[in-house]
């Protein structure tokens, strides 16, 4: 009682002078007739979102067909359409459920807080290295120079990953790399139709010539994909003046062909689905720390990776704006007709 466990003496010199010494033993109390002994228990949370708006959903399908009975104008085909919305609600709700938990909530809080670059991983460490880097590089220039606030790129596995929240997918292919499952397909496709794109890098200094590995690679990966007709890009596209005015598109290496599909969905406001090519583009945007490039670039030196990163800023911005600058060749005869 005299000295208690604590520190003595002084701020220079101090000691621990512990209980350890005077108890013999420690051991857990003897067990307790009558007397349940549990943990701390985290007490699952029960998601009712769900339920309460087909709940609501169910109720304004009830209070519709009661409104048409008061009227006199409930027959026994719109009881019958009734029925069948009631009923269609609660298979949809089944769906709904399914479809919500097959979704990452972390991916889906990430990529939505603010725009990301995403990029497919292939499973080669370096390869994957790289599209990071290069697709940071890419955000940083975007943030310099544009009004768009681009975020950290985000790596992306098609077999388990959500694709919809990102409207440009960057796909650096690598002879090594895994066909898709059938559920893969089914999400890209899925992407590819609801109005995103995919730029598809072959990485092939030769150009990614018909009989290529990176080609013949290609070819296995996107064999059940619904890729659209593709052509070279005209002189005239959006890409080439989506921001900067450019009618060649290097990347790492120069001189490959890139192609785009000859369609562009009305939802997507004209933005093509598909793009490929061969220059190894993130090669040429990733930077360090420091904003030092990690790798050459061949053969134009760095103006080749400013048209790179110029190319780039139009490719982003060109998915993000649609066809607006396709709308401005009409400025002239709008303005013409206004007598300004």
């Amino acid at each position: 009682p005299r000295h208690p466990p604590g520190y003595y003496g002084t701020g220079e010199a101090r000691r621990a002078f512990n209980l350890e010494a005077a108890v013999p033993r420690l051991a857990p109390l003897p067990a307790i007739a009558g007397v349940a002994v549990s943990s701390y228990l985290v007490a699952p949370a029960l998601d009712l979102k769900p339920w309460l708006l087909t709940a609501a959903l169910l109720l304004l399908l009830l209070d519709f067909l009661i409104s048409l009975g008061l009227r006199g104008l409930l027959r026994p085909a719109s009881a019958s359409a009734g029925l069948a919305a009631l009923l269609l609600g609660g298979a949809l709700l089944g769906g709904w459920q399914n479809e919500a938990a097959a979704v990452d909530d972390g991916l889906a809080m990430q990529a939505t807080r603010e725009t990301h670059l995403a990029f497919v991983e292939t499973g080669n460490d370096e390869v994957d290295a790289i599209s990071r880097v290069g697709l940071q590089g890419l955000a940083t220039m975007l943030n310099r120079r544009t009004a768009v606030e681009a975020g950290a790129p985000i790596g992306i596995d098609p077999e388990r990953d959500e694709l919809a929240f990102f409207p440009l997918l960057y796909w650096p292919v690598t002879p090594d790399q895994p066909s898709l499952s059938p559920a893969a397909v089914a999400r890209v496709n899925r992407f590819l139709a609801g109005g995103g794109t995919v730029f598809f890098d072959l990485r092939d200094p030769a150009g990614g010539g018909p009989a290529s590995s990176a080609t013949a690679a290609l070819r296995r990966l996107t064999r059940e994909l619904e890729i659209p007709p593709l052509q070279p890009v005209p002189p005239e596209h959006v890409l080439t003046k989506a921001f900067y005015l450019m009618q060649d598109f290097p990347g790492r290496y120069d001189g490959g062909t890139l192609w785009i599909d000859t369609e562009g969905t009305a939802a997507n406001d004209g933005v093509a689905r598909v793009l490929i090519g061969a220059n190894d583009w993130a090669a040429a945007w990733a930077l360090d720390r420091n904003g030092r490039p990690h790798f050459p670039v061949v053969p134009g030196g760095e103006r080749q990776r400013e048209m790179a990163f110029r190319f780039g800023v139009n490719l982003v911005l060109y998915t993000l704006t649609g066809n607006y600058k396709a709308d401005q060749v009409h400025v002239p005869f709008i303005l013409e007709r206004l007598g300004q």
